[in-house]
């Protein structure tokens, strides 16, 4: 029985959904995203300290404020915009793709990881490299000297280096997103299908918040598989002082000091936490979504369409 092809429609990028993608990407992040982040972070910044480790370390730098560090403004800008951008650049990768045959599944992904480049370049890259700094310079306060305030650092980087400094890790950051888009809307579906396998919902009935976030979650658990880029990206950025370091590091560079330095093991540290925090971001998008949306649309009198 063949299906009457459907006209291709270009999805519209409304208000109602940039609002609603930036009120859940700014409660996940302000909530358990950030202290996640951080750990993180520092984890793949030290590779010589474990999960404990770490955590000993950001209380040491001010308590619970410690695991907030690089919230604002940069996690907050990022958060409020990479939203926007996916959107905007998804939805036009999307159209693209199916024009020249591309099936849903398969223009969903080039979707996704055109949106996660886009979003690399545009916010990304200079929001990760500003809370990277801000996570790692507090070894200057150990050696006695007063840290700089968020603002002059990102001054101080930008007369020294530029452009170029205050981006740092960004081709990095691009190949996380792009693998990150890319395998996690893959394997969402694929745990999806496995789901409604199990649960005889095959006839494409509604799943319910637990089964939706236990497909995300796998998605996004699995999708870790690349945490050695993303340690490549920290260590990139990081204000780390080690004379046997390179100059002028690159993506390759830093992936063979890592190992040089800690092996397969050190390419891994952070994947715990990172796995959290997919699981965390899983968990805002879908249970409080339909709230969040509810909330929108009696705001802006806009039906939502975005997925969450």
């Amino acid at each position: 029985m063949s299906a009457v092809q459907a006209p291709l429609e270009k999805k519209p990028v409304k208000f109602s959904n940039l609002l609603l993608g930036a009120g859940l990407n700014m409660f996940e992040v302000t909530t358990l995203g950030q202290p996640l982040e951080v750990v993180k972070t520092t984890m793949a910044a030290n590779r010589q300290h474990g999960m404990a480790g770490a955590i000993s370390t950001i209380w040491s730098r001010g308590g619970i404020f410690g695991f907030y560090q690089g919230l604002i403004p940069w996690a907050w800008i990022e958060a409020s915009t990479k939203g926007a951008v996916l959107l905007f650049v998804a939805s036009e990768a999307e159209y693209y793709a199916k024009s020249f045959g591309a099936s849903n599944f398969v223009g969903g992904i080039t979707g996704g990881m055109v949106g996660g480049l886009a979003q690399a370049y545009a916010t990304m890259g200079f929001c990760t490299c500003m809370k990277t700094v801000e996570i790692t310079k507090h070894k200057v306060a150990a050696q006695g000297i007063k840290p700089p305030g968020t603002m002059e650092t990102f001054m101080a980087i930008y007369r020294a280096e530029g452009i170029r400094g205050i981006n740092k890790g960004v081709k990095a950051v691009a190949v996380r997103q792009v693998t990150n888009w890319g395998s996690r809307f893959g394997l969402s579906r694929v745990a999806e299908t496995q789901i409604r396998k199990f649960t005889g919902k095959e006839g494409g009935e509604k799943l319910s918040v637990v089964e939706k976030i236990t497909a995300s979650a796998l998605g996004g658990g699995l999708s870790a598989w690349n945490q050695p880029i993303e340690v490549v990206r920290v260590e990139m950025q990081s204000k780390t002082v080690d004379p046997n370091r390179p100059k002028n590091m690159g993506v390759g560079s830093a992936f063979r000091y890592i190992y040089s330095q800690n092996g397969i093991k050190g390419l891994y540290r952070g994947v715990t936490p990172r796995i959290g925090l997919g699981v965390w971001q899983t968990v805002c998008m879908v249970a409080l979504g339909d709230i969040a949306k509810d909330a929108v649309e009696k705001l802006t009198g806009e039906a939502v369409t975005a997925k969450h």
